[in-house]
């Protein structure tokens, strides 16, 4: 569960369309290779998450773990802007906008995202590419849809 300083890990919900697709835009758009990611759902993501005291059952936030701190909801969409290219990292500047504002309109995201984007069929980092910045367990496959229930 050691990460290194200049690594940071990102936690995802793993079963929707949307988290894989921002996740498949941070991978394309990042300006190194920084992030290692895991779906919430993993049992890779359960000590990271109990490790910070948050929930192992709720995967409503992306979660970004950065040296010792982790951010979650807009919070942590805003720092993962930090390392993307061109000039997408210049929309940090949203957190001028104050938390609770920036956190209402991810709820508002999070609570629609699969009636907008649906489920994902399987992970995004299980393409090819992008094997070696999925941290992995080895009991697990995540190259399946990682939802069991089908939501």
């Amino acid at each position: 569960m050691n990460s290194p300083a200049n690594v940071a890990i990102v936690l995802f919900d793993g079963d929707c369309a949307f988290c894989n697709g921002c996740v498949r835009w941070l991978l394309k758009h990042e300006r190194r290779s920084r992030y290692q990611f895991a779906p919430l759902q993993s049992a890779v993501a359960k000590p990271w998450l109990e490790k910070y005291g948050l929930s192992t059952s709720d995967f409503n936030s992306v979660i970004a773990i950065d040296g010792q701190q982790a951010f979650i909801k807009s919070s942590a969409a805003l720092h993962l802007l930090k390392e993307a290219h061109r000039y997408w990292h210049l929309l940090r500047i949203l957190k001028i906008i104050p938390r609770p504002i920036r956190d209402a309109v991810y709820d508002y995201v999070g609570k629609n995202r699969y009636q907008w984007w649906g489920s994902a069929s399987r992970c995004v980092i299980a393409e090819p590419q992008w094997q070696s910045r999925l941290l992995t367990d080895s009991g697990t496959d995540l190259t399946q849809n990682t939802n069991e229930t089908g939501n």
